[in-house]
């Protein structure tokens, strides 16, 4: 059942990397429990006894877990191969079971809910100062990273054909987005300048180029590169990684810039939560965005307009660091 559902759906997911997320996380804990039974058979206990024994020490893994088994029991019901009652329902079933993931989280990191570790954004400008000193591809397309707000694989993935050099336009589709909504990204001075400096591969479509032929960076590429110059869990200057420099963004954004809330939450792409207001918002704020991008890019550039903003450069020793890290990350 699971198989027929993966095989379903799968040309709905993002990415490769997913498909194999779904399979691996379903043949470790659901299938040594409940893989040779009758899919008409399974109850909550089955469930139950999937999940308990991971619910509290690898939450995010176990509440994956369940709302994979939830979709796979929807879709038997569907086919009218089980009937409609879902036994790995979280919602009004499973939710009276077992303790919120969230409260989970909060306690085991001490109250406070922890997210993607991120630099603080007045670290930003000698990180970036810093980065520069790298002659290497994974160390251009951090720094665009940085530069544009988005997420490591939709970096990654871009193609050159989505860049309109003319009008200085990122174009993502929107199957290579989070939300599923085709996105815009102004590229500022500097981010349009970085991508003149890189070489163009024949035959290769991806502006990050790998080391296979035809293909883009490793999606590790970016966090090897972290660890590389001291970052990451355990690093010895700090947890930040890649995906973290969106909550630098939105910190910038909110904290020192003067442009609205609503203009931010564009830029990182996100889904507006209220329908109500959503469906008043039909333009993406282009051209607010694109004030937006530039001041950003100012500000990782070291340079703001009030003198007191002065962000902290990178602490002794790190250019050093980055210098030594290797170019082939």
């Amino acid at each position: 059942m699971a198989a027929a559902y993966i095989r379903a759906r799968r040309r709905e997911w993002s990415n490769i990397k997913h498909a194999r997320q779904w399979t691996a996380t379903l043949k470790t804990y659901a299938r040594p429990v409940i893989g040779t039974q009758p899919v008409d058979t399974i109850t909550t206990e089955d469930i139950l006894g999937i999940l308990q024994p991971i619910w509290n020490t690898k939450t995010e893994t176990a509440k994956r877990v369940q709302g994979r088994m939830e979709n796979i029991f929807d879709f038997a019901a569907a086919r009218k191969w089980r009937d409609p009652i879902n036994p790995a329902r979280w919602r009004g079933h499973l939710d009276k079971l077992l303790a919120s993931p969230t409260k989970i989280k909060k306690q085991r990191n001490g109250g406070v809910s922890r997210h993607q570790p991120a630099l603080p954004y007045q670290d930003v400008p000698g990180f970036v100062e810093a980065l520069r000193t790298l002659d290497s591809i994974s160390a251009k397309a951090l720094e665009f990273l940085i530069l544009t707000a988005c997420r490591t694989t939709e970096v990654l993935d871009a193609r050159w054909d989505e860049i309109d050099l003319n009008s200085r336009v990122w174009t993502i589709p929107a199957v290579r987005m989070k939300a599923r909504r085709e996105h815009r990204v102004p590229l500022s001075e500097r981010a349009f300048t970085l991508l003149s400096t890189l070489p163009r591969i024949t035959d290769n479509e991806f502006i990050f180029f790998g080391a296979r032929h035809g293909r883009p960076r490793s999606n590790m590429a970016l966090l090897q590169l972290m660890r590389g110059i001291g970052y990451g869990v355990g690093g010895t200057r700090g947890d930040a990684v890649p995906h973290g420099f969106r909550s630098s963004f939105r910190d910038w954004a909110g904290e020192v810039s003067s442009f609205p809330n609503h203009v931010c939450e564009m830029a990182l792409a996100h889904v507006v939560a209220n329908k109500a207001e959503a469906a008043y918002r039909r333009g993406d704020l282009f051209d607010k965005r694109r004030a937006m991008m530039e001041e950003w890019a100012r500000w990782c550039e070291g340079i703001q307009d009030d003198p007191g903003l002065v962000a902290r450069r990178a602490a002794p020793g790190l250019r050093t660091t980055c210098r030594a890290a290797t170019t082939t990350a």
